[in-house]
């Protein structure tokens, strides 16, 4: 099963970590050159929902830079891009104001597990078994 994806909707959301905790990285970033001492949040920005390199950056912190903490996508969030998001590391994910909560649950809970192993669980769904 894979870790679940927070959904927050940006009308509501505040963070709840204190700043000196988070890193927000632009879209350009590397992942690599960033000094993750003592954080234990990181927000990756979607600054249009067809710039899809916050998940190559998530991928990256989870699975080369071992990064266990929270990874927050924001900006111009989609439903959906949010199965990709979960695969991808990502542990929240800010929706866009006019994204419907509900709907982005429902389209998780329709794909439960995976063939592929992805940046959180590796091994493929047969390895596991």
């Amino acid at each position: 099963m894979s870790q679940t994806l927070q959904l927050l909707h940006a009308d509501a959301f505040l963070p709840t970590e204190a700043e000196v905790q988070r890193l927000s990285l632009a879209n350009d970033a590397d992942p690599r050159d960033a000094d993750l001492s003592g954080i234990t949040v990181i927000e990756l920005n979607f600054p249009k929902f067809s710039d899809g390199r916050a998940f190559s950056q998530a991928f990256l912190l989870r699975r080369r830079l071992g990064f266990t903490g929270q990874i927050r996508a924001s900006g111009d969030v989609l439903i959906d891009q949010l199965v990709q998001m979960q695969r991808s590391g990502f542990t929240q994910a800010v929706l866009r104001a006019d994204q419907n909560l509900a709907h982005g649950q429902a389209l998780l809970a329709h794909y439960p597990t995976f063939y592929q192993g992805d940046a959180v669980h590796t091994a493929p769904h047969f390895a596991t078994a």
